[in-house]
């Protein structure tokens, strides 16, 4: 069995074709990932960070599934200036169009020191940003961006650092580990 971890770029889409665009979006194809290994779960284009990749249908069932509650982390760099009581919404559960989401774990954290994303988050002089670790153990479609949007704190760069007990600590963008 296979599983792996990449540290997915900015812009690609997580799976290896793309059958609306095959030519003008990247996918997963372009970054010499082993045969036979599947997503577990998604990552938006938009979105960055740790993606699991494995040919094991049980765990990737297991990781995709929301009844397992399998904790994922993101650090997400919002538009605004929150205050901690500003996160208890995330703390409670927000409900969205398609219903409530569970509680979320949410801090406030110091921006961390992460590879360049390119394009650039665009920056605006007149507008304050802050960094967000948030916990979540559903994985809705963009649950996290509508959920930090919802509490009024629009995402402009959304990394998921973590998934159940793997991180991407070590692991540089664009590039794999075997676990």
């Amino acid at each position: 069995m296979t599983t792996l971890l990449f540290n997915k770029p900015f812009g690609v889409l997580s799976q290896f074709t793309d059958v609306k665009s095959p030519t003008e979006r990247p996918t997963l194809s372009g970054f010499d990932l082993p045969k036979n290994v599947y997503a577990a779960g998604r990552l938006d284009r938009d979105s960055e960070g740790l993606l699991v990749l494995t040919d094991n249908g049980k765990l990737q069932a297991k990781l995709s599934s929301p009844k397992f509650k399998t904790p994922k982390t993101y650090l997400v760099q919002v538009e605004g200036a929150p205050s901690d009581a500003d996160l208890t919404p995330l703390r409670a559960g927000l409900t969205l169009k398609d219903g409530p989401t569970l509680p979320a774990k949410a801090r406030l954290i110091a921006a961390p020191d992460l590879w360049r994303r390119d394009p650039p988050v665009r920056v605006r002089k007149t507008v304050p940003d802050r960094w967000i670790e948030i916990t979540i153990t559903e994985g809705r479609n963009r649950q996290v961006r509508r959920m930090c949007a919802a509490a009024g704190f629009p995402c402009l760069r959304l990394v998921r650092w973590s998934v159940g007990g793997w991180t991407l600590d070590g692991i540089g963008q664009g590039k794999w580990q075997a676990v």
